[in-house]
């Protein structure tokens, strides 16, 4: 049970991801993950399961892929996990002038939950509540301290110390890989391959996430015509890039599967059925691209990868969770392409 703090009450706009998280120019800022440890210093206790939790949002594509590594290590009886409802909520509904609106706790069975605008009926299906006294990811961060938010997901928990270890999606997916392997069954499955480290590294910082991780939600949250340009161009641009690379190589490392496909793969999967329509980046599909598509769904054919995805929870959230981009959360019926269908890139990968 997280301890007893004080009520902040957070004002309109306060910490919402459409309204505030903006530079003068209209152009999106995502603020910087607070709890992000040096992992090659980390000690972690490997004989003691469920101390760790990961608290998941599955309509999130950096929670959605630590989960994907908690499946592909084989390590889901040693880190438990919760998922949130998909319908942002407001966090302290009896708590007046406060309107912060995020995830929220429910479990299969609940009455359905409405957007915070009153529209719509969303069902709790998928929904894994993490026990104790938490409602909401909010709850999480103030039981630590952490009045002020962002709320974010995953979150990393130790709940024998009742401590937050990360909420730094690159960190978690690194801890799982690396921290675990006497727990995990599958400890010898290695995402960051010593040879590709560097590589991968500066392509994911270059091109990966500042221009499709984080493009597509600098395309979507512009708040001005000069700030959406940019972010769509260089959103198209790098998969234009993307698109060649896959052409010549199964993978973005070459034949070995790493977190940064993972990465990928992630945002990709949610790019036709949301992000062309809700975030306006409607230039071209991913259906479009013959070698992303393709790519798409061989990591897809990856039976632990497969598992962590929920597309009727990641619809549910972009198209409900944002009054001032979708007043009526109003879902479209298109879910993509058909993802079972074989990728033509070889024989399914087995990486364990």
């Amino acid at each position: 049970m997280p301890p007893a703090k004080k009520a902040k009450i957070l004002k309109p706009d306060a910490y919402d991801t459409v309204k505030n998280a903006h530079a003068s120019d209209g152009s999106y800022k995502r603020t910087e993950s607070r709890f992000k440890p040096k992992v090659e210093t980390l000690e972690l206790d490997q004989s003691t399961p469920g101390r760790y939790h990961l608290h998941v949002a599955l309509a999130c594509p950096w929670a959605d892929g630590a989960l994907s590594v908690i499946f592909l290590k084989g390590l889901e009886d040693y880190v438990t996990h919760s998922v949130t409802h998909p319908t942002w909520q407001r966090t302290r509904p009896d708590l007046e002038g406060d309107v912060h609106t995020g995830w929220v706790y429910a479990k299969e069975g609940d009455k359905p939950l409405s957007s915070s605008a009153g529209h719509g009926s969303f069902d709790c299906d998928g929904c894994i509540p993490p026990g104790g006294e938490y409602q909401s990811i909010r709850d999480l961060y103030v039981g630590v301290g952490e009045m002020n938010g962002p709320f974010t997901t995953p979150v990393l928990f130790d709940k024998q110390e009742n401590k937050i270890v990360s909420n730094e999606s690159t960190v978690i997916l690194r801890i799982l890989n690396d921290k675990f392997n006497k727990a995990a069954k599958h400890p010898d499955l290695n995402l960051y391959p010593a040879e590709l480290e560097q590589e991968l590294q500066t392509l994911n910082d270059t091109v990966v996430y500042p221009c499709i991780n984080n493009g597509v939600y600098r395309s979507g949250f512009a708040k001005t015509q000069g700030a959406y340009d940019t972010a769509v161009g260089e959103l198209f641009d790098a998969l234009d890039s993307m698109e060649d690379r896959l052409g010549n190589a199964r993978f973005l490392g070459g034949d070995s599967f790493t977190w940064l496909d993972l990465r990928l793969f992630h945002t990709l999967v949610r790019f036709d059925p949301v992000y062309v329509v809700y975030f306006k980046c409607n230039k071209k599909r991913i259906q479009d691209y013959p070698n992303l598509l393709g790519f798409v769904r061989d990591v897809y054919s990856i039976e632990p990868v497969k598992r962590s995805i929920n597309m009727k929870h990641i619809k549910t959230h972009y198209f409900t969770s944002h009054p001032s981009l979708n007043g009526h959360s109003i879902i479209p019926v298109g879910s993509g392409p058909d993802l079972d269908v074989p990728s033509g890139r070889g024989e399914p990968v087995k990486l364990a």
